[in-house]
């Protein structure tokens, strides 16, 4: 880079769910300030919002996350017991017809998103063909969404490997990386302990009594899964059984774990030069219907960071 030359500045959005709505308040915050990105990439559901903001689209994205209700979220289940709970097609098929897929190096700016290989561990950078193809392999979080087949290989989420995925940014040639980071506070901090469920799933008063969404939404999935198998979901015993957390609080904390220990290993060795950190603790995986919360949270993010943005750019 010659001296008179601008610092290209980039964007790396981490992986984290629901907490991802969070990178639109960011991203909202930063152009407040007059700081706009060069290259942008991202993990997972990073990835997604990295997409609608090089694509054009964060307007109309933004708009159609802070309408979504949890019977949204449930309507775009298509369950599948291969590979994953949810197939995915319905969510890919809604916004394949709302928002318009153009390859990845036909957008605005510099744009990548990070997935893993099944079959082999390695990290893969999808840096060109169909943003939304790339997009949805990124976001194929284990167990939960159906891996994608996608140019001879299977793929699954990015935050395996690279959950904050500065070192993307830097191969992308950025001189400046602000990466955002959902999971720094997260661990244990959504493993809740449950008394047992008859039949492994809630009850209509329940999910009243406790007053959640997310218990609803728990218990349309299972009512769900219950309809495509051939035998009752178990019941966890008599009433001496110990209680044990839920199904989704196990797999939320242990995908927290996973991702905040992959990121400090990574950060360590390929440092941003400054990290944003949404406190989302109390958001869970699948609080995709509190988009309000999220967006509020990344922008004061960059609020407290200003200090540092400004020594930055």
């Amino acid at each position: 880079m010659s001296p008179a030359a601008k610092p290209r500045l980039a964007v790396a959005l981490g992986g984290g769910a629901a907490r991802g709505w969070a990178h639109v308040g960011v991203l909202r915050a930063l152009e407040q300030h007059g700081i706009k990105p060069d290259i942008v990439c991202g993990t997972s559901i990073g990835g997604l919002v990295g997409a609608a903001y090089v694509s054009g689209e964060l307007d109309r994205f933004e708009r159609w996350i802070r309408r979504l209700t949890v019977m949204d979220i449930v309507s775009f289940m298509d369950l599948s017991l291969a590979g994953g709970l949810i197939k995915g097609e319905k969510l890919m098929a809604f916004f394949e017809k709302t928002f318009t897929d153009r390859p990845i190096e036909d957008l605005a700016l510099p744009f990548a998103v990070v997935a893993c290989d099944l079959h082999t561990g390695a990290e893969v950078w999808l840096r060109e063909g169909s943003t939304a193809d790339a997009v949805r392999a990124s976001l194929a979080l284990p167990g939960l969404l159906t891996p994608v087949h996608y140019r001879g290989k299977t793929l699954v989420d990015g935050g395996l490997v690279n959950p904050v995925p500065v070192s993307l940014a830097r191969a992308m040639g950025a001189d400046i990386v602000i990466a955002v980071d959902l999971n720094a506070d997260l661990v244990g901090r959504h493993l809740k302990v449950e008394q047992p469920a008859v039949a492994g799933a809630l009850t209509d008063r329940a999910v009243e009594a406790k007053g959640h969404d997310v218990a609803r939404w728990i218990t349309q999935l299972q009512q769900k899964l219950q309809s495509r198998l051939p035998w009752p979901l178990p019941t966890w015993g008599d009433s001496n059984t110990a209680p044990v957390p839920s199904l989704f609080d196990v797999v939320a904390s242990s995908i927290n774990i996973m991702q905040v220990r992959i990121t400090r290993s990574r950060m360590a060795g390929e440092p941003p030069d400054l990290v944003l950190v949404p406190k989302l603790a109390d958001l869970g995986l699948m609080d995709f219907h509190r988009a309000d919360q999220a967006i509020a949270e990344g922008q004061r993010a960059v609020e407290r960071a200003l200090d540092q943005l400004e020594e930055l750019v």
